[in-house]
Order: C-alpha cells, then structure tokens, then sequence
C-alpha cells in the first residue's frame, strides 16, 4: 500500500466531507482573494530593471551575490590579548558543541595550572554517554512527575516533543562531570553515532516514548513508587545497553601518563577511575565557581533567570543566568581572557557568516540591496520573533582592544576541525558580537561585586518553549 496516497485520498475525503464550512473558513476575511492578488502582483512583481538581478538570483547563492565586496577583504588575525593555543576537536554530524566548549574550557585551565607544561585531552565520548543516559532518565521521570495531566497538556507534550537530544549548556558539563568523572579521550575514544547522532537519537527516542506510554499507564493503575521506579530502572537499563552498542560502553578504570604540550609521556603510567582522574585534572567541584551571563534585551537586566527542565539530569541544575549589558559582559570577558582563561560562550552563528574565511561581521552581507527592502529588528524583535537565539556554542580565546581599551574584536575556538576557518577558529568583529552573542560562563574571580549579587537573587523562572531557548545548543 502506498503510504503517501492513502493519506492524500484520506485527507481528500475529509474535506469532501467537510467542504462546506472548510471553504468558508479560508475565503472569509483574511484569505487571498483575486483582487488582494492583482495588488499583490502589481506591487511585487520586479520591474524590468530588475530583471537581470532577478536572473542572478535564480542562478546563484543568494550569499554570493550579497557578499559586501568592501568587507570582504584579508582577515585581520593580530589579537592584543590571547590566551595559548591548544589542539581543535571536531563534533561532527552531531549537536555536542556544548559538551566540546565546556571540556576544551577544562583542558584550557588544566594546562594554565600547569604553566603548559602538562596537557590533557578529555573523552567527549564518555561524558555523552552519561549526558544521554541522564536525559533518558529525566524524561522518564518527568513522565511519572506528569502522569496526572492529560497528554495535550503543555508539559507533558513538551516531553513527548524531546525525549532526548544531543544539546546543551555549561552546566550539563559540571554536572555531569562532577558526577561521572572524566576520562582521556584516548580511552574512551569518539564512535560513529557519537559523532553521528541522529538516528541513535531517533530510535531510543521511540523507545522512551513508548516506554512514556507505559509509565503513564501504571500511575494510572495506581502502581505504587516502588514498582515504578524498578520498571523505569529495568526500562534504563535498554538504554543503556542501546547507548553501549553506539556510543561504547563508560571505563571504570585506566592507565594514564599525562604529556607534555609536545605529546610526549611524563613520567609512568598510574591507574585511574573517572572520578580519581577528574580530581587530579580538574581537582574541585565546578558548580557554585562561576557564573552564567545572558544578553537577552526584551528583559531587565541585572536580574536573574531560570530555565525550567533546561538541564541535563534530574537532580541536577537548570540553566540559571544573569541577564547583563553587553558592555557588562565583554569586561568580564576581557578581565578572563587577560588572565589567559578561556570561556564557554554560546552565539547565533549563522547570521552574517563568511564561513569561507571564518569571519562575521554585521556588514558581511547586504541582503537589503539585493532585494530592494530592509531588515530593521534589532536584537530583541529577533529574539521575540524567533528569528534569532543562541544556537551554537564555542570558546571565546582572544580580544583586541584599541588604544582605549575597547574591543574591537573576538576569536573563539570552534569545534568544526582544524581546517575549519582560520585553522579552526572564528574571528567576529565587536558590532557582530554585540547583535549575535547570547551567553557567557564566567568564573567568578572576574565578576564584580554588583553582578555577583543579583546573581544571588532568587530566579524569574523561564518556560523552556521561551524563543530564546527553543534551539538550545
């Protein structure tokens, strides 16, 4: 049977069915009627003119055409204030960009510690495993926590919609970290559905929303907490074994010589858990060393905001942020990054790409010119509008200041290869960082007094569905 044509005959019967009241419903009031048509012809049909440009534009990328010949010379690659160079990873077909920024973070500070004497590369692999099985059981309980609402209930859709993904923020990486360990990455190295996570993702999603189905089932059976929670761990215990087969099974336990910057063993080998080898790198719990900034316009800033269910395990922490000035983040940043400290820092970098150069620039394209129109939102109608919010997160590494001490621009190490860009890294100009920059992790020896307080104050809770969180990197 053909699928697709049985849904087509079905869809044809039920507005047969229904034509009468289906046809009024669409021309009455707001439809397009042939007059609105005329007009709409009339005024956007291109002119002769334009015809040309119309032609290019049928035969070409529209970024190519738009491309500002005036910006798009040499790269300017000279930084006043840059923190030491180390190895760039590459996430691949997969959304981890969270999980790559927030351990080349960790990496940054181990070397720093050390004076770059000492380097270490962390498995992105173990951590995701652990990132993966954690939402699995978020979910789940989440399910049990709702049980009681109807399906079309907003929270409970809102589970069923993702049971799981690939994304995240910084705290998925203390949390997670702080309580898994870390391991090398030559010990647990990258697999394929780890760096190709789509249809891993899309089968135990199945399974999680079958598995919803049933545990929704049983609170309405009235089993009993104990049942519940030894069929939710019989119903991990899939997962974990579907996790295994793709992303590899977690070590318990390894032999490591840490190496100099030149990739050469210091000293023999000694035997590690994760934990015991997260303490001899890291060596402290993250949570509570840092702060999380926000540049989100549409709200007051100097307060502080929760994002509900936007963490990675259930006992874990929401994503919790300070809303700033850009002003107010780019001093903190600067204070960091003249300290040789590395961030996590999230960015809607799509916008204004060059990604032939790895360079954005506000001015990079003049998509306005090309059309004959303007695009005027600034930076809180695009958020408002879902035209813009954070979607991929990267280390900010590098600022150049002009004589006065300002930023005029940025580089960040991204997690697209080494070949990627300028060798592996992106430069933005201030204005770009400014339009398109969302969030920053920040330790907190770099904050001041002021913004450490409202960072104390008791959240504005956020709903997850809010724009600015609705492709959560």
């Amino acid at each position: 049977m053909n699928y697709r044509k049985t849904i087509t005959l079905g869809a044809a019967l039920g507005l047969m069915l229904c034509a009468p009241s289906f046809m009024q419903a669409q021309t009455k009031g707001g439809g397009i009627d042939m007059q609105m048509l005329g007009a709409i012809e009339k005024a956007g049909t291109p002119a002769a003119g334009d015809r040309a440009l119309a032609n290019a534009i049928a035969s070409n990328s529209i970024d190519d055409l738009a491309k500002n010949f005036k910006n798009a010379g040499q790269v300017d690659t000279y930084f006043s204030v840059e923190t030491p160079k180390q190895s760039i990873h590459d996430q691949k077909s997969s959304g981890r960009c969270w999980l790559f920024s927030g351990l080349n973070v960790l990496r940054a500070n181990f070397a720093r510690e050390h004076k770059d004497s000492m380097r270490v590369e962390f498995s992105q692999a173990y951590v995701f495993f652990y990132d993966q099985l954690e939402k699995a059981n978020l979910f789940l309980q989440g399910v049990i926590d709702c049980a009681g609402k109807p399906m079309d209930d907003e929270r409970v859709m809102f589970f069923f919609k993702n049971p799981i993904n690939d994304g995240g923020t910084f705290c998925g990486v203390a949390d997670l970290s702080e309580k898994y360990g870390l391991v090398p990455m030559e010990v647990m190295p990258e697999t394929y559905s780890a760096e190709n996570t789509s249809r891993m993702a899309r089968l135990v999603s199945s399974k999680l929303r079958e598995y919803g189905l049933e545990l929704r089932t049983m609170v309405a059976h009235k089993a009993s907490a104990s049942k519940l929670r030894q069929r939710k761990t019989e119903m991990l215990g899939t997962i974990y074994k579907m996790l295994a087969m793709t992303i590899g099974e977690p070590v318990k336990s390894f032999e490591y010589a840490f190496k100099d910057k030149n990739g050469k063993a210091i000293g023999r080998p000694h035997t590690y858990t994760p934990k015991e080898f997260y303490n001899a790198t890291v060596g402290h719990p993250l949570n509570g060393t840092f702060i999380m900034a926000m540049n989100d316009p549409r709200r007051e800033y100097y307060k502080t905001y929760e994002v509900e269910y936007d963490r990675h395990t259930y006992d874990g922490h929401n994503w919790k942020y300070v809303n700033l000035p850009m002003t107010d983040i780019a001093r903190m940043a600067i204070a960091s990054l003249k300290d040789s400290a590395k961030m996590y820092s999230s960015y809607d970098v799509g916008k204004q790409f060059d990604r032939k150069r790895g360079y954005l620039d506000s001015d990079n394209y003049d998509y306005a010119s090309l059309f004959g129109t303007t695009f005027p939102m600034d930076k809180a109608d695009r958020i408002r509008t879902f035209d813009s919010g954070s979607t991929h997160a990267m280390t900010l590494t590098a600022v150049d200041l002009d004589d006065n001490g300002n930023p005029t621009k940025w580089k960040v190490e991204n997690s697209w290869g080494p070949s990627y860009g300028v060798g592996g890294c992106l430069i933005m100009t201030n204005r770009w960082f400014n339009d398109y920059m969302f969030r920053l992790v920040v330790d907190k020896k770099y904050v001041p007094v002021n913004i450490l307080k409202a960072s104390e104050q008791k959240p504005v809770m956020v709903m997850p569905e809010d724009p600015l969180f609705a492709e959560d990197e």
